[in-house]
């Protein structure tokens, strides 16, 4: 059975003709979108989205030079699509952040005495994350088990040792706790 779609598939096969098609016009597809994006990155999605539609839609293509147009047309729509979706993502963003709650303090890198901020910058990433999860976003030792996904009890020996490193880093300071 001879595949569907323009002579040139008919002829030679998808494989073959994608083939050909990708190597004759991928750099003028990808130049097309890197001059409508901000990013290389999003270029080269918009050129894998290309083709990845062409070769989906291998048996509508159209022959020769045509097919180049045809392609032109695919980058188009993705590139249009691209753009809507960042556009949807950017309004949702704003309505979230106009309607999230506002803390009533964010402690600035400047609270607190200078040996503390040293010592806790001193601690273990996990340390320094158990002992915010307690004492800045106000968790029980359950819920921070929950977080952690690991068992209450486990929990609470992590925040035990945490507390402990961290006095001592602070008693390295000459901060007494």
């Amino acid at each position: 059975m001879q595949p569907a779609g323009p002579p040139a598939v008919q002829a030679t096969g998808t494989h073959a003709w994608f083939d050909v098609v990708w190597t004759d016009n991928y750099e003028a597809i990808l130049g097309y979108a890197l001059r409508r994006t901000d990013t290389p990155d999003d270029a080269a999605d918009i050129a894998a989205e290309t083709f990845l539609t062409a070769w989906r839609r291998a048996a509508d293509a159209p022959d020769g030079e045509q097919a180049r147009l045809w392609l032109f047309g695919i980058a188009r729509r993705v590139l249009a699509n691209q753009q809507r979706g960042r556009r949807r993502f950017e309004r949702l963003t704003h309505r979230l952040r106009d309607h999230a709650p506002r803390p009533a303090h964010i402690p600035e890198h400047g609270d607190g005495p200078a040996g503390v901020r040293e010592a806790f910058a001193r601690l273990r990433p996990a340390d320094r994350d158990l002992l915010t999860l307690v004492a800045v976003e106000h968790l029980t030792t359950a819920q921070v088990a929950v977080v952690c996904g690991c068992s209450h009890v486990s929990a609470r020996v992590r925040l035990h040792r945490a507390r402990a490193r961290f006095a001592r880093e602070l008693a390295a300071y000459g901060i007494t706790v």
